[in-house]
């Protein structure tokens, strides 16, 4: 019965997760609108709120083209695997009404990061397009290199709570922010899910300039569709996980949403602001200055968790 109960629960959020998914794509049109100095979408229904579900009509009952040459299971199975993956992460977030909140979040979150990159290279090794390889290439290559800064930043805030559950980050954030100890990390996980999610400055992966549009070239319709709905999705979600880290609050308070819409923002406003990076430059940034950085946080609270340790004993 209480796995009925959760079940249903889950289908709930993620029922949520995909509306959230929807608008915040029309967030992003208005706001790169706005930036442009233009209007953004508005003619369908009020403001153009209508206008997310008009695409999804659009993309679901366009033809889905497949290549003669694609690697026909591969090519299929990606997109919907990486929806599949962006949704599941979701299962990680401290709910306070208990909903699927478990102790190993942290290391599940993990694993689900890790698994984004197989859907990438997936997508873009079975299309049997020279555009879609170079691009899942580039992803496969960014994502593992952030990975490793996330990763190390992660563990710096694991020597501050003392466990791996985000509910954890909730509790020891009731009267002080993460942010106002830890600002450089702050800026330097931003970042990192700006490279993870490939979103501008880091969208090598789909640089329309040099690789017509990247891993999902040769994808149309549905494929694409999902696609565009995971990378939604792990924005969210990111956008989440940085309130939940830096940003703190209870997640029954409209203010933890307000904060969450406000990260998304973030996101959009880079996008709206920031040319390309060069991908040496990109590289660069990963290995030889966020790397130290949370390396050297990592120390840092590793020495002080050992002072606090022998003081207190």
């Amino acid at each position: 019965m209480i796995l009925l109960i959760k079940l249903v629960n889950y289908v709930v959020l993620i029922i949520f997760v995909l509306v959230a998914v929807a608008f915040i794509t029309l967030l992003e049109r208005k706001v790169l609108g706005y930036i442009q100095i233009r209007k953004g979408p508005n003619k369908v229904g009020y403001m153009g709120l209508l206008q997310p579900f008009s695409d999804a009509v659009k993309l679901f009952t366009k033809e889905q083209a497949s290549p003669t040459l694609s690697n026909f299971i591969p090519y299929y199975l990606s997109p919907v695997f990486s929806l599949f993956v962006s949704l599941l992460v979701w299962v990680v977030v401290p709910y306070d009404m208990g909903l699927l909140s478990f102790s190993m979040s942290v290391l599940f979150f993990l694993c689900c990061t890790s698994l984004g990159v197989y859907t990438t290279m997936g997508a873009g090794w079975s299309s049997n397009s020279k555009y879609s390889l170079l691009g899942c290439l580039r992803a496969v290559a960014q994502t593992i290199s952030y990975e490793v800064s996330l990763a190390l930043i992660l563990l710096s805030f694991l020597m501050l709570v003392g466990g791996v559950d985000f509910l954890l980050f909730v509790e020891y954030q009731r009267y002080l922010s993460f942010i106002i100890l830890t600002l450089p990390l702050a800026l330097v996980w931003f970042s990192s899910c700006l490279a993870e999610t490939n979103r501008t400055p880091f969208d090598f992966a789909e640089g329309e300039s040099e690789l017509v549009s990247g891993f999902n070239t040769e994808y149309s319709g549905g494929g694409f569709a999902l696609i565009f709905m995971a990378e939604y999705a792990s924005i969210l979600f990111m956008s989440t996980l940085f309130v939940i880290m830096f940003l703190g609050g209870v997640m029954s308070s409209v203010l933890f949403y307000l904060k969450v819409v406000f990260i998304g923002f973030c996101f959009i406003w880079v996008r709206g602001t920031l040319p390309r990076f060069r991908y040496d430059k990109l590289m660069y940034l990963a290995w030889k200055s966020f790397l130290p950085v949370s390396l050297n946080y990592l120390i840092f609270f590793l020495g002080m968790k050992v002072v606090f340790m022998v003081f207190i004993l």
